[in-house]
């Protein structure tokens, strides 16, 4: 029987890079390990494939109800949401939107929403011109919030309203400092939020919709609970496939041949949404904490430790797949941790899923031939939490 050993110490982790680029220190860290304790980050990161799904396989030694992060999770939504929560505490807040986001159902109350507002933002992109558009400030961020608005069922909400409540509520949630400003801004988009909800509750207990916030209300919870997982998916449920969409289409003018592939065989676009997020993983950590003293993936973890289960880093873990660094979509085909695992896997994978790769890049591509990166301006990422591009400046036609 093998003996747990102490976990090995990334001191040379800096923070800037991080957020630059993480891919290089993930690497640094696959040679470590799978886990390694990170001094300048006060936690431990999980980064091999199999540690993160045994950390997600066992909610009662790796808790989602984190020190620190639930704390300022709830005072910036303004309550404990079932992110944070485990057992059957997660699961009656989760069971209830589970139907609505079947892929059966987003198809037959969303699809043709989805498609509407593509058309929407297909043209906002299209006015720009090819000398101005930026995909992600004019098509893919715009599209996924107003996607997000009609499945939230928020009928007075715009799409600018809810892109701001979300970047004002993950900010919260990251406010271990103590911002007094952060404060202000996340305590007015709960306001906000609120008096959306205010008009809207006691209709919806009239009609019920389809809707997500519906879906909560009638699953019997009290009010302040469906308030709090609704500003949760105000908060997480933009970033997927706002920065999948940018992600797809930068990925593509630099790999033309499989570029050429898809457009010619649209059968492909599923494994072009998957590889994308497995490669560039939009949501890249999330947090956890020991319950007991544990051992995982051989190293000895004390109980109340703080880990961070960095699904970017899993994804590309050489022990599990060829060519880690590459992108392929006609690599062999294999489960990847972008979307998370197990019972906290994202709730909105399949509707991500039809509204990127059904929808948004099928209609893109037809509408502006020779879609592509636009090499005279500058295209800039950001962070390993939540990463994405924050300016995608794109061209078509010539």
């Amino acid at each position: 029987m093998s003996t747990a050993v102490p976990p090995p110490v990334a001191d040379d982790i800096d923070v800037a890079t991080l957020l630059d680029d993480p891919y290089a220190t993930y690497a640094r860290l696959h040679e470590l390990g799978p886990v390694a304790w990170v001094p300048v980050l006060n936690r431990y990161l999980v980064t091999g494939f199999d540690a993160c799904r045994a950390v997600e396989a066992d909610e009662a030694t790796f808790s989602a109800d984190v020190r620190g992060g639930s704390a300022t999770m709830a005072r910036a939504l303004g309550g404990r949401p079932m992110l944070r929560k485990d057992g059957a505490a997660h699961a009656e807040e989760r069971t209830p939107i589970n139907t609505p986001l079947r892929p059966k159902a987003i198809r037959a109350t969303w699809l043709a929403r989805f498609e509407r507002n593509a058309r929407t933002y297909l043209e906002t992109l299209r006015a720009r011109g090819p000398d101005d558009a930026d995909l992600n400030r004019d098509f893919a961020g715009p599209l996924a919030a107003q996607n997000l608005v009609d499945m939230l069922g928020l009928p007075d909400a715009t799409a600018e309203e809810l892109a701001r409540w979300s970047l004002a509520f993950i900010a919260g949630i990251g406010n271990l400092q103590d911002d007094p400003g952060i404060w202000a801004r996340s305590d007015a988009a709960q306001q906000e939020v609120d008096a959306h909800l205010d008009a809207l509750l006691p209709v919806l207990r009239r009609r019920p919709d389809a809707s997500v916030t519906s879906a909560l209300l009638h699953a019997g919870l009290d009010e302040a609970t469906v308030r709090t997982n609704v500003k949760l998916t105000i908060s997480g449920g933009m970033n997927e496939p706002q920065h999948t969409i940018t992600a797809i289409v930068w990925a593509l003018t630099d790999h033309p041949e499989q570029r050429e592939r898809v457009l010619s065989d649209p059968s492909w676009w599923p494994r072009v949404v998957d590889e994308t997020i497995r490669w560039q993983a939009p949501i890249g950590m999330y947090p956890r904490r020991t319950t007991r003293d544990c051992v995982l993936a051989g190293i000895a973890l004390p109980a109340e430790a703080s880990l961070g289960v960095v699904v970017g880093a899993a994804n590309r873990d050489p022990a599990v797949f060829d060519r880690p660094d590459e992108f392929d979509i006609a690599r062999t085909k294999r489960a990847h941790l972008g979307f998370g695992s197990g019972v906290h896997v994202c709730a909105g994978h399949w509707a991500a899923r039809i509204a990127i790769g059904e929808v948004a890049l099928p209609m893109l591509y037809d509408a502006l031939p020779g879609l592509r990166t636009d090499p005279r301006r500058e295209t800039t990422w950001f962070g390993w939490v939540f990463r994405g591009m924050t300016a995608l400046p794109v061209t078509w036609g010539g």
